[in-house]
């Protein structure tokens, strides 16, 4: 850790204090992420919000997990990547889609793959999607509004991805059985 401290209730900044307890009712537990963004008050729940607004959003439980990861792997988050496997496991995805997106592998649909292909060329090209691959975004039956809804999921992966390298945060125990490591290409 870079002397970033992994805030807990206790030593939690007073504006942060509301925002570990709603984490702790919902968790059972305040996840490393939490307790580091804690330092910030307002990135702590600017992500609390960012993810809530991505998990309401039109995508399901698989979609949410495309998103979530290919920008998790794209941006070799040790934490992050082990985290959203827990989750996706718990929310019932097939593991052959985390697994694929773990692996960089090809996913089991074509839709899906769609949706990972735009999703990676708008982290890497920083949202300059062509008008091709928005095409086939959405011929594959994905909508506008879809479209900007990875920006939102996006938003929310920055900030965690980020934080996590910047402070790097321990990943939970309840996730260490995902560890993972970026493939070496």
């Amino acid at each position: 850790m870079r002397n970033f401290p992994i805030h807990t209730l206790e030593t939690a900044p007073e504006q942060s204090k509301p925002l570990l307890e709603k984490s702790l009712k919902e968790y059972g537990m305040i996840p490393g992420l939490h307790g580091a963004l804690a330092e910030a008050p307002g990135l702590l729940e600017a992500y609390q919000m960012l993810h809530k607004l991505f998990t309401e959003s039109s995508f399901d439980k698989d979609e949410l997990t495309v998103v979530w990861q290919t920008i998790n792997v794209e941006h070799n988050c040790h934490y992050c990547v082990p985290a959203h496997t827990g989750i996706a496991h718990m929310m019932q995805v097939d593991p052959a889609i985390t697994e694929a997106l773990r692996n960089r592998t090809a996913l089991p649909t074509e839709k899906l793959q769609v949706l990972h292909d735009t999703t990676l060329s708008m982290v890497r090209n920083r949202g300059q999607v062509s008008s091709a691959e928005l095409e086939a975004f959405y011929a594959a039956g994905y909508t506008k509004r879809q479209v900007l809804e990875i920006v939102l999921g996006l938003s929310q992966k920055v900030i965690s991805n980020y934080t996590n390298h910047l402070v790097e945060t321990p990943v939970d125990a309840a996730f260490q059985k995902f560890a993972w490591e970026p493939a070496t290409v």
